[in-house]
């Protein structure tokens, strides 16, 4: 049956998702710096994952609310377009100046700006696929959006060192401890992400809605109430896919959101024999995790494309629940590993799992959910993503205020503040997630 939407040749496909490679190569930037940062700016280990809790709330909060009004909006521009340019805007200022960060206050709160942009744009891109393709090529669309994050993480990750090898000192730091490469990769950031959304709205328009579709905005109730009222009607008639996919997504993230947060103080401490944030072995650490997630997000771009045929045949759930295998035992047995060189060998499976993680849930999602509430279900599966990582903070982090402490502190009093102990709790969590993924049938082919 023929759903209206024009069959759009592979380029322009790619095209459209253009915006992506400058929306994750945000992305990449915090999950490589945001740590380090803190760190140089006095923060303990043991308190980063709650510091970074702009993330998962701002995802939590901004994602759903974004999706509902995304499907209730009708402008001149379209109903996704007006939250691109809102996102895209606010994600490049806090980009221009994290750099510029003096005090942990002022890092913490530009995370929060910079987390919001991102959560802006995020949803409605989901979204924008959903729309615009027809059901055959969505599959195409998903993955190339995560075969733009496997290439624009690692540009994100690998920068730093090309600023390096270019003649850059490593060592040369602001007066706040902030090495100067990470200025100049964030303003190059802000500019990438700014201009690449902005090139992917002008260049393949939102479609015109349908008589018919436009009636049914034109009837739903407006303001707040009405949206948060959607949202919750959506939760409780969420498809049943949906709900299987929150287990998975659960162990999932929990393990990826870790991984990101503890990677480099584990190869600081295995490889470079260092736990002190202020020495120049440390400086070396960073720049080697850069390397690896440079290497594995490369791993991410191909397999992205490579295993559309193998989806084609077995279906994204079977495919996942390999992929995120192959990550969870990469990820176990990274903290073994003391050579710089052998590290990349762990690092081809946590590719593979986030070549697929980025891709074959939302494929599985998109078949699922009924097209007029793409939005609203998009932003709600990122509840399913943020929730994870909320969790992970609360449990592992331990902040002392004076007056109050925050987070159970399980890092150290579980972990013994083993950043690879960590990592193995990660990986143990990803081959969870892999378990559960088979659990959903609607993920494999009849």
């Amino acid at each position: 049956m023929s759903t209206g939407r024009p069959h759009l040749p592979w380029w322009r496909i790619l095209e459209m998702n253009l915006g992506f490679l400058g929306l994750q190569f945000s992305f990449g930037l915090q999950q490589g710096n945001m740590g380090p940062i803190y760190s140089y700016l006095g923060a303990d280990e043991a308190a980063l994952p709650i510091l970074s809790l702009a993330g998962p709330v701002t995802g939590l909060l901004i994602q759903p609310l974004i999706g509902a009004m995304s499907d209730r909006t009708q402008s001149r521009w379209g109903r996704r377009t007006p939250y691109f340019v809102a996102g895209a805007v606010l994600c490049a200022a806090g980009l221009l100046a994290m750099p510029f960060s003096s005090s942990l206050l002022m890092a913490v709160s530009l995370l929060w700006l910079l987390d919001a942009g991102n959560n802006i744009t995020m949803e409605p891109y989901r979204a924008y696929v959903s729309d615009r393709l027809d059901p055959d090529q969505r599959q195409f669309g998903f993955l190339s959006q995560s075969a733009f994050t496997g290439l624009a993480q690692m540009l994100a990750y690998l920068t730093p060192s090309l600023l390096v090898a270019l003649g850059m000192s490593k060592d040369w730091v602001d007066d706040h401890n902030i090495p100067y490469t990470v200025h100049v990769v964030f303003i190059f950031g802000a500019v990438l992400s700014l201009s690449t959304i902005l090139w992917s709205v002008l260049r393949v328009p939102e479609l015109p809605l349908g008589t018919e579709e436009q009636a049914r905005i034109a009837a739903a109730p407006r303001g707040a109430a009405a949206t948060l009222a959607e949202i919750g009607e959506a939760i409780v008639e969420m498809p049943r896919a949906m709900r299987k996919l929150g287990v998975m997504s659960l162990f999932q993230w929990f393990g990826m959101y870790g991984y990101w947060t503890y990677v480099t103080y584990s190869i600081g401490r295995t490889v470079y024999a260092t736990a002190d944030a202020q020495s120049p072995a440390f400086h070396s650490a960073v720049l080697t995790n850069g390397e690896v997630a440079a290497f594995y997000n490369a791993v991410a771009f191909v397999v992205a494309f490579a295993m559309v045929p193998l989806v084609r045949r077995l279906g994204p759930g079977i495919v996942h629940a390999l992929c995120l295998t192959l990550g969870g035992i990469g990820m176990i047995a990274l903290p073994h590993i003391a050579d710089k060189a052998l590290l990349f060998l762990p690092a081809a499976g946590v590719g593979f799992a986030w070549g697929s993680i980025m891709g074959n849930p939302y494929a599985i999602l998109a078949s699922s959910i009924p097209a007029e509430r793409t939005g609203v279900y998009m932003g709600i599966f990122n509840m399913m993503i943020v929730i994870p990582m909320m969790l992970f903070s609360i449990l592992m982090s331990s902040l002392d205020l004076g007056f109050v402490t925050l987070g159970i502190g399980l890092y150290g009093k579980l972990l013994g503040g083993d950043p690879g102990q960590m990592l193995t709790l990660c990986g143990v969590a990803l081959i969870l997630a892999a378990l559960s993924v088979l659990w959903v049938k609607e993920g494999r082919r009849a």
